[in-house]
């Protein structure tokens, strides 16, 4: 009798390990590989209208891609009529004629395509394999002298109403202005930056210059003098040097472009400058970019770090040239926001765009930020150095600011505020009275995009508003000044991202979801649909196996607060198997890692799922700004474990709903703020999260830069009896948890970001070894914080990792990644 119950049982032990080794899950590489970068660009092709508007006006052009080729597309809306801008078939056999390579309508190139003035003519260029020499401007640029030919690029100019095609000369193509050319408002001088100082030059001279930057008769005023490294004009925003004093002596000599805001009179322009010299730097060595390693010195100010200077604002009378220091300070180490109008047709002059500060000759509009940014002033400064407080934010938390639209011939403003908890629009006078809170309720106002002065209407983008739809997709609405009227433009459930023509009249609505085909539609500022445009061509995709992923919602730690997230499967999904769960995070709070419309950047999600798991990506509190105010502000104060809990019960939610998910095998992943997530994950939750790679993460916030990690952490400012400010910060780090780690970790990080420094990657890793702790540690050469061009090799370095110590099998005892060598043309 006990052998016969020995065998049952040996019996069922071995029916349950069979069993369970054919639910298992083995790597599918091949898979993953059908969906590389390089792949996916032949398979996915335009995904959205991006409209050309002519001449400022409502007509547009278009150029979209398919599988049948490139074609281009003219629309008039108030015709409601749209046409090929040409025939690409006779287009095609003209341009062979001339160029003599052949084209044909499926293969056509036209590069820099654009409408003359005379909107009947249009011009282009077409590359050739034809050999031609290089013209002086080039030869000159040149460090090899011998190498003076180059394959020629052919210049035309077409007729749309006689359809007459004919070369031109290169001459008459435009040259491009160049970047550091500021324009007065009469376009008779441009102003630029040079040795950290401010120099102008009349319109003559700036001639010379775009024929040939060191033309040595070209004219240039100087008319600042003390500007000097990290205390200049103009010209120094990024300085970086390299200890190459050559380059970097011929790097100051350069004109650049200096951010100076015009009066629309002419009269004056304004300023900021702030007094960097002291502030303390950091470095990263470059060992692999040239033939001795070199050392980048750079300012970057941390999270609670003495900041001995203010910024200061300066006005500048053209007559005299002499700057006029206007007292603004409010706060200690405040931030000043100084807006210029949008660039609308009106503030260009000929073919010149004029940066015009907000405002008119009197008086201009900016923001005043206190450090901590709970305190938030809209400030005018009128030329003769007053200033006019218009509003006051205040807030226990960080607030946001966005530029006011003025209407009414400036007498009015629409400010953007979240002061009863959402994002919305309040109408003031310029005197600052408040007059009616135009927009409310439980929806988030995002921006302003236009205000039609004959009907007093507006028109916004904004989410949460309809209900039974993901609050984050973006619609388009109109509403009238008064508060009235509020009307959905955009239908459908979708993310809608629209461009607007500069009258406000048309709307080109490109709308999709994560498992939507993305379409385009052109509307009317009524939201009657004008006509379809187009609709992505995907076939190619579907037919290497894709499949779109699944949406879903989720509650919160707290059992209330609604997440949404998407979750992807294998293409090769099989419901009988049982699949390991990744997350793919990035906690925010400035966004989330969740995709609401169809994109073709598929390498760190879809096609992670791929090699055999589950991946989902979705939103945690503290995230998105896109929802309420205390949503957008839940990890103030808490910046390390905030949206860890909603990580994980949004995996055991799912878990429960589907059998094939295994709640036992969680990974983690990310980027940036996500690989410090995914870290932190491993640590608060360590018998939860088994797996991890971390990429580029800020492990410890406090080396973090201040901007990002004060604002949506916090720092506290004291002020002594003797009226001295003092900043405090303290952040929790993922240093001090790793004696938590049981699971694997791999932590990654370029050696030259300066965005994350290294040093976070690299003390994270001290951390673990003084904890006596197995992790993997992987440093990127020459990479900075989006890993360039090694970002191919970090995904199957992930993949070998994930499918290891998550599937029990992996590809890291070959040493050839043969999915990236396979694609790779063999060179001798």
């Amino acid at each position: 009798m006990k052998n016969y119950i020995l065998g049952i049982l040996l019996t069922c032990i071995s029916l349950s390990y069979a069993q369970e080794k054919d639910n298992q899950v083995k790597p599918n590489y091949q898979l993953a590989s059908k969906f590389s970068p390089s792949k996916l660009r032949t398979m996915i092709f335009s995904t959205e209208v991006r409209p050309n508007w002519i001449n400022y006006g409502d007509k547009f052009w278009y150029e979209y891609t398919t599988s049948s080729g490139k074609s281009w597309y003219l629309v008039n809306p108030k015709s409601r009529e749209k046409s090929e801008l040409f025939d690409r078939t006779e287009m095609a056999a003209k341009i062979t004629s001339i160029v003599r390579n052949p084209f044909d309508a499926q293969h056509l190139t036209l590069d820099n395509l654009r409408f003359m003035d005379n909107e009947n003519i249009i011009r282009f260029e077409v590359p050739s394999t034809k050999d031609t020499l290089k013209n002086k401007d080039e030869i000159k640029k040149l460090t090899n002298k011998k190498d003076t030919i180059k394959k020629k690029t052919f210049f035309f100019e077409y007729d749309l109403l006689s359809k007459e095609l004919k070369e031109i000369s290169d001459t008459t193509k435009e040259k491009a202005k160049p970047h550091w050319a500021i324009f007065n408002p009469d376009t008779s001088r441009v102003y630029y930056a040079k040795n950290y100082n401010l120099y102008w030059m009349d319109y003559a001279n700036y001639k010379k210059a775009i024929q040939d930057e060191k033309d040595s008769t070209i004219v240039e005023n100087q008319f600042t003098t003390d500007g000097v490294q990290y205390y200049a004009w103009g010209g120094d925003e990024y300085s970086i040097t390299t200890g190459d004093k050559k380059s970097e002596d011929e790097e100051i000599k350069k004109r650049k472009p200096v951010r100076l805001n015009w009066s629309p009179n002419g009269k004056y322009f304004v300023l900021t400058r702030k007094d960097n010299r002291n502030n303390p730097a950091l470095w990263v060595i470059n060992n692999v970019g040239s033939k001795r390693p070199t050392l980048e010195t750079y300012k970057y100010l941390m999270p609670g770090e003495v900041d001995s200077t203010e910024v200061e604002l300066h006005l500048f009378d053209v007559t005299s040239l002499k700057p006029t220091q206007i007292p603004i300070y409010g706060f200690k180490n405040q931030t000043l926001s100084l807006w210029s109008k949008d660039r609308k047709k009106e503030n260009l002059k000929g073919k010149h765009f004029i940066n015009y500060w907000l405002g008119n000759d009197r008086e201009f509009y900016i923001a005043r930020s206190s450090r901590d940014l709970k305190r938030i002033d809209l400030l005018a400064i009128g030329v003769d150095g007053s200033t006019r407080t218009l509003v006051e934010e205040r807030s226990n938390v960080y607030l946001d600011i966005q530029k006011p639209t003025f209407i009414n011939n400036g007498n009015q403003f629409i400010h953007w505020s979240q002061r009863d908890g959402w994002g919305h629009f309040y109408l003031y006078d310029t005197g600052g009275e408040l007059l009616t809170q135009i927009t409310k309720g439980e929806f988030h106002c995002q921006e302003l995009t236009s205000f039609d002065e004959s009907t007093s209407t507006i028109y916004f983008k904004a989410n949460g508003r309809e209900k039974d739809i993901d609050p984050y997709y973006s619609n388009y609405y109109a509403i009238n000044k008064n508060g009235s009227g509020l009307k959905l433009v955009t239908k459908g459930d979708y993310d809608h991202q629209v461009d607007v023509s500069e009258s406000g009249t048309f709307i080109v609505d490109n709308f999709s979801r994560v498992d939507t085909t993305p379409a385009s539609n052109l509307y009317n500022s009524s939201g009657q649909l004008i006509m379809k445009l187009e609709e992505a061509d995907l076939t190619q995709l579907f037919a290497a196996g894709y499949r779109f992923p699944e949406t879903f919602k989720v509650k919160a730690g707290d059992g209330i607060t609604d997440l949404y997230g998407v979750l992807y499967k294998p293409y090769d999904f099989d419901s009988t198997k049982v699949y390991p769960i990744i997350e793919y995070v990035y906690p925010g709070p400035q966004t989330e890692a969740v995709n609401k419309s169809f994109g073709r950047s598929m390498d760190r999600i879809d096609r992670l799922a791929q090699i055999g798991f589950v991946v989902i990506s979705v939103g945690n509190r503290g995230g998105h700004p896109a929802r309420s105010e205390w949503y957008h502000t839940y990890g103030y104060g808490n910046l390390r474990d905030y949206g860890l809990e909603d990580k994980k019960v949004a995996a055991e939610q799912l878990a429960a709903r589907h059998s094939f998910i295994d709640i036992n095998k969680v990974g983690i992943t990310g980027h940036s703020g996500g690989g410090f997530m995914s870290t932190a994950a491993m640590l608060v939750y360590p018998d939860f999260f088994k797996v991890a790679v971390s990429g580029a993460g800020n492990h410890e916030n406090n080396i973090y830069n201040r901007w990002w990690s004060e604002r949506h952490h916090g720092v506290q400012e004291s002020i002594t009896e003797k009226g001295d400010t003092t900043f405090n910060y303290q952040i929790q780090k993922n240093t001090e948890l790793a004696n938590n780690l049981k699971g694997k970790l791999l932590i990654v990080t370029g050696d030259i970001d300066n965005n994350v420094h290294p040093a976070n990657s690299i003390r994270m890793a001290e951390a673990l070894i003084k904890a006596n702790k197995r992790f993997d540690f992987l440093l990127l050469p020459g990479q900075r914080h989006a890993f360039g061009d090694m970002t191919e090799y970090f995904f199957w370095k992930m993949a070998d990792y994930f499918s290891e110590h998550l599937l029990g099998e992996s590809k890291r005892d070959k040493v050839d990644i043969i999915e990236m060598n396979r694609d790779r043309p063999l060179k001798k």
